[in-house]
C-alpha cells in the first residue's frame, strides 16, 4: 500500500517540504517564513579494519583527521564491523536528533572538498538526502543508479538522466567522472556518501531496510524516502572513491539483485 495512504499526515508534511524546495511559490514563501538551515552533521561509517588501521590506513580516516576538532562535525565509527551497512545506519536514525544532518560514509571515500561541511549543510536545507551523484529518473527494472537496464550482463548507462560528478582511484582527488547537472532533484542517488536531514527522516519514519546488508540498500532508502514525500538530489561535493562499484558478476550483487526485485517487483 502507498506510504501516502498509511501515514497520510506525515506523507504530506514531507510532501509540504519538498514542494517549498522546489517552487517560486515555495522559495518565495520560505524567503518570507524561513526554515533553520542545518548546523551539525554527524558523520556515521563502518569499516572493518581496527581504530588504529582505519585512521591510519583508510581514505576516509586520513581525509577526516584535519577536521575532527570542528565544532560541525562529530565522528562515529564502528570499527572492526561484520554487520550490513542498514543495521549501522538505522542506530542513529531512531531515536532523538543527535545532529540535524546524518552524513553515512564509506570508509573508502576521500573527502577532497575544502568546503565539503558547509556544503552538506547547504544542500540538506534544500533538499532531504542528498548524495554526489545519481539518477533524475527511475526506470522499470532498473538494476543501479547508474543504469538504465541490464540485459545479457550489459549495462546501459542511463547518460541523459544522471547527474552529479565522481572522482575515481586510490589517491585523493582521482580522476573525475562527470555524469550530469548538479544540484538536481532525483530519484536514486549513488550510496558511498549520503547525507540525511535527520528531522526530515525521523519525521516521516524512512530507514534503512536491513534486508539489504550492502548492495541495493541506496537504491532501496531512496525509493522508500520518495515513497515518503522526501525530496532527494545531489549538490556538488568534491570526493574520490577508491571503488568502482561491483555489479553482476559478484554473487553478493546478485543476491541483494533479487531480494531488491521481490521487494519493489520493478
Amino acid at each position: 500500500m502507498p506510504f501516502w495512504l498509511l501515514h497520510p499526515l506525515r506523507w504530506f508534511k514531507a510532501s509540504l517540504r519538498s514542494f517549498l524546495g522546489r517552487s517560486l511559490l515555495g522559495r518565495l514563501f520560505q524567503t518570507i517564513f524561513p526554515t533553520p538551515q542545518p548546523q551539525n552533521i554527524l558523520l556515521v561509517c563502518a569499516t572493518r579494519l581496527t581504530e588504529k588501521s582505519f585512521w591510519k590506513q583508510s581514505a576516509l580516516g586520513r581525509s577526516l583527521k584535519p577536521w575532527v576538532n570542528d565544532a560541525r562535525v562529530s565522528v562515529n565509527i564502528k570499527f572492526n564491523n561484520s554487520d550490513g551497512l542498514p543495521k549501522i545506519y538505522n542506530q542513529h536514525l531512531r531515536g532523538r536528533h543527535l545532529a540535524d544532518v546524518i552524513l553515512f560514509v564509506h570508509d573508502d571515500v576521500w573527502l577532497d572538498d575544502p568546503e565539503w561541511i558547509a556544503k552538506v549543510l547547504t544542500a540538506t536545507h534544500r533538499f532531504d538526502v542528498v548524495g554526489v551523484a545519481g539518477n533524475t529518473r527511475r526506470s522499470r527494472n532498473q538494476p543501479a543508479w547508474l543504469f538504465s537496464k541490464l540485459e545479457n550482463d550489459q549495462f546501459t548507462q542511463d547518460h541523459a538522466h544522471l547527474s552529479g560528478a565522481i572522482g575515481h582511484g586510490q589517491l585523493s582527488k582521482g580522476k573525475i567522472s562527470e555524469y550530469g547537472p548538479s544540484p538536481a532533484r532525483c530519484e536514486l542517488l549513488a550510496g558511498m556518501f549520503l547525507a540525511v536531514n535527520s528531522h526530515a527522516a525521523i519525521e516521516s519514519q524512512v530507514q534503512f531496510d536491513e534486508l539489504f546488508d550492502f548492495n541495493f540498500y541506496d537504491m532501496d532508502f531512496c525509493r522508500s524516502a520518495r515513497r515518503a514525500g522526501m525530496s532527494v538530489g545531489t549538490w556538488p561535493i568534491a570526493l574520490t572513491h577508491q571503488s568502482g562499484g561491483s555489479f553482476p558478476l559478484n554473487p553478493k550483487w546478485q543476491e541483494g539483485h533479487a531480494r531488491y526485485f521481490v521487494k519493489w517487483k520493478h
